[in-house]
């Protein structure tokens, strides 16, 4: 998963007002082609999407649905949760237009219906004015928390940093403008014969500290 978020303050009479405050994001780019066809990308912006993945257990289902099709019984075993449970938030992907039914199988009388994404890159547009702002740091958050988990799995990592300062609002403007095309540079350069490879980024203010407390 791959994520940057950045708002952007500047000062008024009114007080402090966020301007230009738009989220991006990538939800998980499969580094292969997956067992059903899909759309490469799909951008993700309206509110009931945003909703729909902004939930833990839905953000994993569309991760393990990332490289083949899953049935609700075996999301549920991966998962650990009840075959019900999975339905219900498969249905709820469905229902915002993330994933599709992409086959079926007949198992005795029962018709077994396998899932697939719509498309294996998910591309997040998210105003930060819209009632959809509380979900922000959720799926910035979602997609850093799997980054992690990536990371200690692989037991090697070739750069990293954690960096805390002060920035006006034109260069937090700027550095977004430059990570996000540091992502897009990323995406664009896979080599069939290549190492895989993960990149996290996020850009993000820092909460303010009372400074009477």
């Amino acid at each position: 998963m791959i994520g940057s978020t950045a708002r952007v303050y500047e000062s008024r009479r009114s007080g402090e007002r966020a301007v230009n405050v738009v989220w991006s994001g990538l939800v998980d780019h499969s580094l292969t082609i997956p067992d059903y066809d899909s759309l490469d990308t799909m951008v993700v912006s309206e509110p009931a999407q945003l909703r729909a993945l902004g939930d833990d257990i839905r953000t994993k289902i569309v991760a393990l649905l990332r490289d083949r099709a899953s049935s609700t019984t075996e999301l549920a075993g991966k998962l650990g949760i009840p075959k019900g449970t999975a339905g219900h938030h498969l249905k709820v992907l469905e229902r915002a237009g993330l994933v599709r039914v992409v086959r079926t199988r007949q198992v005795r009388a029962v018709t077994e219906r396998y899932y697939g994404r719509v498309a294996r890159l998910f591309v997040i547009r998210c105003d930060d004015e819209s009632d959809e702002d509380a979900l922000v740091p959720f799926l910035a958050a979602t997609s850093l928390r799997a980054a992690a988990d990536e990371l200690s799995a692989a037991g090697v990592v070739s750069t990293q940093a954690l960096i805390h300062t002060r920035l006006s609002p034109a260069d937090a403007r700027r550095f977004c403008r430059r990570l996000e095309k540091l992502v897009s540079d990323f995406r664009t350069s896979v080599d069939p014969d290549g190492e895989p490879m993960g990149l996290a980024v996020a850009l993000y203010p820092q909460a303010r500290q009372d400074p009477d407390a």
